[in-house]
């Protein structure tokens, strides 16, 4: 019997999604003066658990200033684990010892955002070489960390490479002292999350921060027990869910956000698929399946062989083709895609190929943040009318012709990240205009 979008998901701790529609994490970067959540979040996610979603996972951008311009890229966001290494300024982030204030502020956010009995999942995650010069409580020249000293290039030109150096340079290698560290870090986020009183969280293995870095061969040059093969590149990620399944209890929700494999590029599909081997046999309650990072814009254009071709409804989801390796090698797991999603009808044919069991949506639910109730999951609104069409805002001829490509990407999710904010202020949010 096919699975309905409007049927509910028991994942393996027991939490139980009411339906397959998720918001996906998205970029709202609305932290307060000391990185804890504002009372913006309190309406922000007050909206988003009456829109009758199966999940709400949480999440805040990666912006950077730079003079009278803002580079950002355009992925998903996240709960800061290190206070040091972080991906903007004002994005929430966990402190080594938060506060009776810091600890009411997450307890309030957790308690709007599980408002209808929606289950809320706090995404974690550590920038590594994605984090800015001067960005977290380090100086300005101080170096980001990563697994190996690989610089991140942000493009070909004169104009990326300039970038490359003045907002990221080159990281230091991190210490195995350094790597542990970064595994308690996951761990307290978490801890704090369960505290609080969210459902569960999201370890943020994607889009080239930390955990990327570690699992890719790309980023990961290291010839310790933490590099050289697909399983040692993985032992960073195995270790920060152990350290989480043994401070919080076997009903709390821990899920994984993977990057699909770069297929002919630098991650293999048959070494992907053995690190998430790894993974799967730690019990995780779903992995989501997206991808990109800053070198690589594939969040914006999907894994298709043209962005520009027309799409099917079974090539309407970004990344449907290594969700499918995946559950052929992995049936019993239960994943999530997220990136492309756009009607109904996809969406369910999504289901019925069995490549997943829940559908992530980002960009939509920040226009329509009641899409899942009253389009997608109302019965009285016909297939061919159940749908989220969207623009992929280019900006100006300047940004389209001549700037670098992280700028253009990021002025797309730079509507989006205001949408948002409109959002938490508590006013109406529209889709880009013909045009932009």
């Amino acid at each position: 019997m096919s699975v309905q979008l409007h049927s509910p998901l028991k994942t393996p701790s027991g939490v139980v999604f009411p339906n397959r529609l998720v918001k996906a994490a998205m970029a709202e970067s609305l932290a307060d003066k000391d990185n804890d959540p504002s009372d913006k979040y309190i309406t922000l996610y007050d909206t988003w658990s009456s829109g009758g979603w199966g999940a709400v996972i949480t999440g805040i951008p990666f912006l950077f200033p730079l003079s009278r311009y803002i580079i950002l890229t355009p992925f998903t966001g996240e709960m800061e684990v290190s206070t040091i290494y972080m991906g903007h300024p004002n994005n929430i982030n966990c402190k080594p010892a938060p506060s009776p204030a810091t600890r009411d502020k997450w307890e309030r956010w957790a308690l709007a955002a599980r408002q209808n009995d929606t289950p809320a999942l706090v995404q974690l995650v550590h920038p590594g070489r994605q984090s800015p010069a001067g960005c977290g409580n380090r100086s300005f020249f101080a170096k980001a960390v990563a697994p190996s000293a690989v610089p991140v290039i942000l493009g070909n030109s004169m104009t990326d490479y300039v970038l490359s150096k003045l907002l990221f340079g080159t990281p230091r290698a991190m210490t195995v002292k350094e790597i542990h560290e970064a595994v308690q870090q996951f761990t307290a986020a978490a801890k704090l999350c369960h505290e609080s009183g969210f459902t569960g969280v999201q370890i943020h293995a994607a889009h080239g921060f930390l955990l990327t870095q570690f699992l890719s061969p790309k980023t990961n040059t290291r010839t310790d027990s933490y590099g050289g093969t697909p399983s040692n590149r993985a032992r960073i990620v195995i270790e920060v869910i152990h350290a989480i399944r043994a401070v919080v209890p076997p009903t709390f929700c821990i899920g994984i956000k993977l990057n699909s494999a770069d297929i002919g590029g630098h991650e293999s599909l048959d070494e992907s698929l053995e690190q998430v081997g790894l993974i799967v046999a730690e019990g995780i309650d779903f992995l989501e399946i997206s991808g990109g990072t800053i070198e690589n814009l594939r969040m914006s254009a999907g894994d298709a062989p043209s962005v520009k071709s027309a799409r099917t409804i079974h090539r309407e989801a970004f990344f449907l083709d290594y969700a499918r390796s995946v559950r052929s090698h992995y049936p019993n797991v239960l994943l999530m895609v997220t990136g492309g999603f756009r009607s109904r009808k996809g969406m369910q044919a999504a289901l019925d190929s069995g490549a997943c069991d829940l559908v992530g949506l980002g960009r939509p639910s920040a226009i329509w943040p009641r899409l899942a109730k009253e389009v997608l999951l109302n019965e009285d609104m016909k297939d061919e009318d159940a749908r989220c069409d969207l623009r992929f805002v280019r900006g100006n001829w300047f940004v389209r012709n001549l700037g670098p490509k992280i700028v253009g990407a990021g002025v797309d999710v730079l509507y989006y990240a205001g949408q948002i904010a409109r959002m938490a202020e508590g006013k109406g949010t529209s889709p880009p205009p013909v045009g932009a």
